[in-house]
């Protein structure tokens, strides 16, 4: 005689919030979502945001087109001063709601809990309400969470000089001094993963599509190449630009070939701010989101991301392996947003470090058998070496 499987049985082994409290939920759904995978529905959605972040970026284009400036128009209709304070609205609604779906998921973690939470706070403290308030009160809207060379402008002579003292001080010192040494004491994650505007949209509106970011060694290499090339950019333009802050008056074509007063006139400062501030930054970065994953801008093109990378190599921070537990399942591969093939290391009970990594903890998160540890640690380079992992392997 053939049993009958009781209804509370089926609901909570297949539909109940029991499993849905169980990390491993989101593979059932991943590949079967069309919107999460490069289907019709997720290409309009990449066209979608690719047209927001064109029109956001030359509104005056489509104002010359067309005699309308949409953003400028909505946002001074609702109260706001300019259409980038709409995108700061929009972008702190954005991660709310991707938070929330996040959470859903993969709020049993505390430390997915911790990270998010802080990550939403921050946008919303310091990426909106801050510069929002200041003006009212007669100061600059100043953003607090960024650093250069992510903040590309920030070590210019001209924005130091046109500051408050305190902030071209804060600003000095997180960038070459705070940054580096909370990224040797903590990794990269410390900012990538908690406080970056652009990593807490990957982190929450870009999650849907993390398992979509390339493994293979050609995208590594890829990303490898591409990376520093904007970092050495970004450098070398930041000389420049003070460079010429010194010289630029007793030589005005240098002046003019560096800074160009005129935005009309391209110039080394209005190029980087055009194909790294604008094109990488905003239409490639978030705009394909469905289609190579939410960290296309970390991963490939943040300059300080690269710096950090760096630091992580030789700090604290590594991804720890527990030997002999891996079954080889997939998941934290799966899941990493950075393009890791982390499998391969826990396949191989080798513990690591990869610059790459932002530590959002996702592969630690996803095994099903607690085979991965985020961990600072200063070991010795003898127990590195037990572990298999390297002292140095950049």
């Amino acid at each position: 005689m053939r049993r009958s499987t009781p209804s509370s049985f089926r609901r909570s082994a297949f539909r109940g919030p029991e499993v849905d409290q169980q990390g491993q939920n989101g593979l059932l759904t991943t590949y079967r979502e069309g919107w999460r995978n490069r289907s019709l529905l997720g290409l309009t959605i990449s066209l979608l945001l690719v047209s927001f972040y064109v029109v956001l970026y030359w509104e005056h284009k489509v104002q010359e087109q067309f005699g309308v400036a949409p953003f400028t128009a909505f946002s001074e209709a609702v109260g706001l001063r300019n259409r980038w304070y709409l995108y700061g609205f929009l972008y702190s609604v954005a991660m709310i709601a991707g938070a929330t779906y996040y959470l859903r998921r993969h709020g049993n973690s505390r430390y997915n809990r911790y990270r998010i939470t802080v990550n939403v706070a921050i946008q919303i403290a310091l990426g909106f309400t801050l510069p929002f308030i200041m003006p009212l009160f007669g100061g600059k809207e100043l953003y607090f969470s960024y650093f250069w060379p992510l903040k590309y402008d920030y070590l210019y002579p001209q924005t130091l000089a046109d500051v408050p003292l305190y902030f071209a001080l804060y600003t000095v010192v997180g960038s070459l001094l705070a940054a580096p040494v909370l990224a040797v004491l903590y990794g990269k994650r410390w900012y990538c993963s908690w406080v970056c505007g652009c990593g807490g949209l990957a982190n929450t509106f870009g999650d849907p599509w993390r398992h979509l970011t390339s493994k293979s060694t050609k995208s590594w290499r890829f990303e490898q190449l591409s990376i520093h090339l904007v970092l050495l950019i970004a450098i070398a333009t930041t000389f420049l630009i003070g460079l010429d802050w010194l010289i630029g008056s007793d030589h005005p074509t240098f002046h003019r070939i560096i800074s160009g007063d005129d935005w009309k006139d391209w110039s080394i400062k209005s190029f980087y701010g055009f194909a790294v501030g604008s094109i990488l930054a905003g239409v490639i970065g978030t705009g394909l989101y469905p289609v190579f994953g939410p960290r296309v801008w970390c991963r490939n093109f943040c300059p300080m991301a690269a710096v950090l990378g760096w630091i992580q190599k030789v700090g604290r921070y590594r991804i720890k392996v527990k030997p002999g537990m891996c079954i080889s399942c997939g998941n934290c591969s799966t899941y990493c947003e950075m393009g890791i093939d982390v499998r391969s290391y826990a396949q191989a009970d080798q513990s690591f470090t990869r610059a790459s990594c932002v530590g959002c903890g996702m592969c630690a998160h996803m095994c099903p058998r607690g085979v991965l540890k985020l961990e600072n640690s200063w070991d010795r380079p003898e127990d590195k070496e037990r572990q298999r992992l390297s002292v140095v392997d950049f």
